[in-house]
């Protein structure tokens, strides 16, 4: 499946960025390289996308903004927490849902081990 392939690239690409600057910076720092890192892999990568919220015909506008979206099939949730919520998969779950996208990861980059901070949240469409 192409989701999966591409969920695999982003996760190498984070491993990159973590391995070269290492825990303890912003996320806006975080979410530049990775998407810089993604687009030298040749992946298509858009940074904080506007995304519509509505409620039974009542549309709210750009209610938030995705992190990344990958390849218009990703969504990727940046973190440089101590500590992953259940709020946080679930901020990631909601994003998925509004925008009709199946796979999202949650990648905290606040963490010695990148591999201890990457979540896969998947929407069942």
């Amino acid at each position: 499946m192409e989701e999966n392939r591409i969920a695999r690239e982003v996760v190498d690409a984070a491993l990159e960025v973590h391995r070269t600057l290492g825990p303890g910076l912003l996320e806006s720092v975080y979410r530049r390289s990775l998407a810089l890192e993604l687009g030298l892999r040749d992946l298509k990568c858009a940074e904080e996308v506007p995304l519509n919220a509505s409620y039974k015909g009542l549309k709210f506008g750009t209610a938030y903004r995705l992190d990344l979206e990958v390849s218009g099939l990703i969504i990727v949730e940046v973190k440089s927490v101590d500590t992953l919520l259940p709020v946080h998969a679930a901020q990631l779950l909601s994003y998925l849902r509004l925008a009709n996208r199946r796979l999202g990861l949650l990648i905290n980059f606040h963490v010695p081990l990148l591999k201890d901070g990457i979540k896969r949240v998947v929407n069942k469409l």
